[in-house]
């Protein structure tokens, strides 16, 4: 598994190089000085997950990935040689949770779009509070990761221009919570995470947490 990890990593980054110019020196420094983390990330495209663990190699990083992406077996190849673990977004997230658990013990840092869906345009959409279960059952700090530029990629490729992905890197944090919160809770401290991914992109691109990224925060613990 260690040479198709190596020999996937070199065909893969060579691709994404080819249509992306990629700057993620801060993510990969992050995972450099840290013990393995949660990565929370704005989800525009399908790219985010090659992009950041392709350019992180050799740190062991994989992602919580849609189960629907296991139907192409290209994705499915690619997906398992990275060991990426897939979560039906309809159904329950119990054994998949469980999955990115074991994987976080066994030294992985692991990415997940808290949204759940893409923007496609850039904008930060609302999060989804499954992230709040995940973080605590986890015991795990969580890295915000934002990123934009990726909402051009499309464009770009027709006209056969590599696309600016800038990734910036915030500071990891726990969420500081006994027990299991209750809704008003988790909204609460869901505002609160994802105010630590908008505070890292342009204004513009912060959407419903505009207000969110400069306010205090009461249930993160920074690291």
């Amino acid at each position: 598994m260690g040479f198709r990890r190596a020999a996937v990593n070199f065909f893969l980054k060579g691709i994404l190089n080819a249509i992306c110019k990629v700057d993620c020196k801060e993510f990969v420094n992050a995972l450099s000085n840290n013990k393995p983390l949660i990565v929370i990330f704005n989800h525009i495209n399908f790219l985010e997950v090659p992009i950041l663990v392709s350019h992180s190699y050799p740190l062991y990083v994989s992602g919580l990935v849609k189960a629907e992406t296991w139907k192409n077996p290209f994705f499915a190849f690619l997906f398992n040689t990275y060991k990426a673990v897939p979560i039906d977004r309809k159904g329950a997230f119990t054994e998949s949770f469980k999955h990115v658990c074991d994987m976080i013990n066994n030294g992985y840092h692991m990415c997940v779009a808290p949204e759940g869906t893409r923007s496609k345009n850039g904008v930060l959409g609302k999060g989804k509070a499954g992230i709040i279960q995940l973080a605590l059952e986890a015991n795990a700090p969580i890295l915000p990761v934002a990123h934009h530029g990726g909402e051009n990629v499309w464009k770009n490729i027709k006209k056969l221009k590599r696309t600016s992905f800038y990734f910036r890197a915030g500071r990891p944090f726990k969420i500081k919570f006994e027990g299991r919160p209750h809704k008003e809770e988790r909204e609460i401290i869901l505002n609160e995470v994802m105010g630590q991914l908008a505070v890292l992109l342009p204004e513009e691109l912060r959407g419903v947490y505009t207000d969110q990224a400069v306010k205090q925060c009461n249930y993160l613990d920074f690291i």
